[in-house]
């Protein structure tokens, strides 16, 4: 049954997404765009030695990042987005999360960064970064192809696919296929930034 509902939910894309914090809102594509970059023949099922499906599916995405102590900076972020209420709803996304040693990574490159985006004044800026790391659908390691995927934010990220090891712009997925009730989550070890990103 859940099954169907999924498959019910991806035919009735595209649709619009709730209101991001006050007033931002986002048109999704059809499943069928991204079904033509994410080719179902390609299979990527293992993208690290570690990197074996988890299934949590009574949890949504923003439930597995906040009780996952790899994932407290994101959760923050999403928080102070006001994203944490759109990540919870029926979706289905594909979320690339950053750990906190790829925010940790960040901060080093640009010193004072987060806590320069986790200021109520820079909330959009801080939503363009986040929602860069959402694919619309539900979207497995078995359907990553290399070639360009669109995002929520609209730009579109490079995905290059090569034996086991799958990146995503200049970041690496070092876990992927963690199930969450309303998509599924790949784990990347850098922020990833859009290119007319200002700062």
């Amino acid at each position: 049954m859940q099954a169907q509902n999924r498959t019910r939910l991806l035919k009735q894309m595209p649709y619009l997404l709730g209101a991001l914090g006050a007033s931002v809102l986002i048109s999704f594509p059809g499943e069928a765009q991204v079904k033509n970059h994410c080719s179902s023949g390609t299979q990527a099922t293992s993208v690290s030695e570690s990197a074996t499906p988890k299934t949590a599916q009574a949890q949504n995405i923003v439930t597995i990042a906040s009780g996952n102590g790899s994932f407290s900076t994101l959760t923050r972020a999403v928080q102070a987005a006001g994203l944490a209420g759109t990540l919870s709803g029926e979706g289905p996304f594909t979320v690339f999360a950053p750990t906190d040693a790829a925010f940790q990574a960040l901060e080093r490159q640009r010193p004072g960064i987060l806590q320069q985006l986790l200021k109520p004044e820079n909330r959009d800026t801080l939503v363009k970064i986040l929602t860069y790391h959402v694919v619309p659908g539900r979207v497995l390691s078995s359907n990553l192809q290399s070639g360009e995927v669109n995002t929520v934010q609209k730009g579109a990220v490079n995905v290059q696919v090569s034996g086991n090891r799958v990146t995503v712009n200049n970041a690496r997925v070092t876990q992927a296929d963690i199930s969450a009730s309303n998509g599924v989550i790949h784990v990347i070890d850098k922020v990833l930034l859009p290119p007319d990103l200002r700062l």
